[in-house]
């Protein structure tokens, strides 16, 4: 039996998955820099605040709707890619392969 998740949990996968359609819109090239982008967004959002912080994460999902407003424009064609979202990838890779 699943939990049912409050109102600002649904906020923010509805946010999570709307950025994740949004990248389905870039070009094929691009895709992979825009999924990084918005995984290493949600997950550093995510560790840096308290779930109990409602204020916080009301903040961050009105920034973030703003945000992703801005990268749905089908002139934004592609995204910068930080050294910071590089390494965290490959830190992501190398711990889930040697877990399995």
């Amino acid at each position: 039996m699943s939990v049912r998740k409050s109102g600002l949990q649904r906020e923010v996968l509805a946010l999570y998955r709307r950025a994740l359609r949004m990248v389905r819109t870039k070009p094929a090239l691009t895709q992979p820099k825009f999924i990084l982008f918005v995984r290493y967004n949600f997950h550093t959002q995510a560790s840096s605040v308290s779930p109990r912080d409602v204020a916080a994460i009301e903040h961050l999902l009105r920034r973030g709707r703003r945000q992703l407003e801005m990268y749905e424009q089908p002139s934004v064609r592609d995204c910068q890619i930080s050294q910071a979202m590089s390494d965290w990838e490959q830190s992501r890779r190398g711990s889930r392969t040697t877990s399995q």
